[in-house]
């Protein structure tokens, strides 16, 4: 828009003002209470082709955005244990899972299909309207105090479900080949996808199991570890040993043919916290937290940025559609199963509106897809658009819904 005159600075260079500018905005964004990464994003658009061009485009920065998303999963899959995923589809709280996530992923398909997009990207139109960013929803009932509440509790189940969900969905469709015409190809292209997906879920099992299992013998494992880790010499080799770990799963995954993130994330969440002390687990979580949101995340929130154009944002028809059908789909979502589970009108209203923040995880998705060619820039900016809409109005709709709570 205000492209500025500029040489081409070297990489060091841009990594400098990327990040300089990514945790200026984002300090300011918490300022306001609002996620850091909203700030990162808008440092992104600011020094962007949308803006001032001062950094033309992602380039050689992809690099370290990519392994920025990997440490962000792997962050996001850390604060799940298997328990919580038991419980997010224990009992009637199934209902408020399924319908938060069935409901607006058809509608998002629905849209697709009025707008003649292709089934690819109707898909992932679905999958950006149907997830819920564990990581934001967990950040704001901590700032509203809420997080141990019922209805807070349910909020994260629901979350964990729907990313579990969506990433699985994930795994899916990027193994397809839209261009496939024949219904028989087709058929056989979902098949071998499904088989992938049923593979890579029964592997997370049978290590869930071994797992479970040496946690029974933990007297016997746990001294065995410490003293493996006691003979190492090298610095953070618990910190080393825990990614390696990740990198196994999402090796896998890879070579599976799906994409490395969703081993990344059902990897963190079966890392075996059991067999290591809990100072030890708080100093690798405090760790990787450190590297991630203070370096890695904000590259790959700006870059995310950069990638944005504003001047593409040519259907604004398009763009007010699926910005009032995510707000409304994911909220009646939320509520319809939350009645479901018998919680009253107030509560189930703040489980709506709880679900609605995207942040992290649909832009991730948006990400995938928009490397994977599957969608465009306009299509694009447009899912970054939802993401920060959804992500920045949802506190102050559920701090408003609690005070109804507190007063019923």
């Amino acid at each position: 828009m205000f492209h500025l005159i500029h040489s081409q600075f070297p990489f060091i260079v841009n990594l400098l003002i990327l990040l300089l500018s990514a945790k200026l905005l984002g300090e300011l964004a918490e300022r306001f209470r609002q996620p850091s990464m909203i700030g990162e994003v808008i440092a992104g658009v600011i020094l962007g082709p949308s803006l001032f061009n001062i950094i033309p485009g992602p380039g050689e920065i992809k690099v370290i955005a990519e392994l920025g998303v990997f440490m962000l999963i792997v962050l996001a899959g850390m604060e799940i244990e298997v328990e919580e995923i038991r419980n997010s589809i224990r009992g009637k709280n199934i209902w408020i899972a399924l319908l938060g996530f069935i409901i607006p992923m058809a509608c998002g398909i629905l849209i697709g299909l009025i707008f003649h997009f292709s089934n690819t990207f109707t898909t992932f139109l679905g999958l950006c309207m149907a997830i819920t960013a564990l990581p934001v929803s967990i950040r704001i009932l901590m700032d509203l105090g809420k997080l141990q509440t019922d209805v807070g509790q349910r909020i994260i189940s629901a979350a964990i479900f729907n990313d579990i969900i969506a990433l699985l969905i994930l795994g899916i469709i990027l193994d397809l080949n839209d261009v496939t015409k024949n219904l028989q190809d087709f058929t056989v292209s979902v098949g071998v996808a499904i088989l992938k997906v049923t593979i890579f879920i029964a592997i997370l099992i049978i290590a869930y199991k071994l797992f479970k299992l040496a946690k029974r013998k933990v007297n016997v494992v746990n001294p065995r570890m410490n003293t493996f880790f006691h003979y190492l010499r090298g610095k953070e080799s618990l910190f080393a040993m825990v990614i390696l770990f990740v990198l196994i799963f999402s090796s896998i995954a890879e070579l599976l043919g799906l994409h490395f993130i969703i081993g990344a994330f059902f990897g963190a969440i079966l890392i075996p916290r059991s067999m290591f002390a809990n100072r030890d687990f708080e100093l690798v979580h405090k760790s990787i937290s450190g590297i991630t949101m203070g370096f890695l995340a904000p590259i790959f929130f700006a870059t995310i940025g950069l990638s944005f154009e504003i001047q593409s944002l040519n259907n604004i028809v398009l763009l007010i559609v699926v910005l009032v059908a995510s707000f409304i789909s994911k909220i009646f979502g939320g509520y319809s199963g939350g009645r479901l589970a018998g919680f009253n009108h107030p509560k189930s209203m703040a489980i709506g509106l709880g679900l609605n923040a995207r942040g992290i995880m649909e832009l991730v998705i948006a990400n995938i897809a928009l490397q994977k060619g599957f969608i465009d820039i306009p299509i694009f900016s447009i899912l970054v658009i939802m993401a920060i809409m959804t992500t920045i109005l949802t506190p102050i709709f559920l701090k408003k819904a609690f005070s109804q709570i507190d007063l019923s």
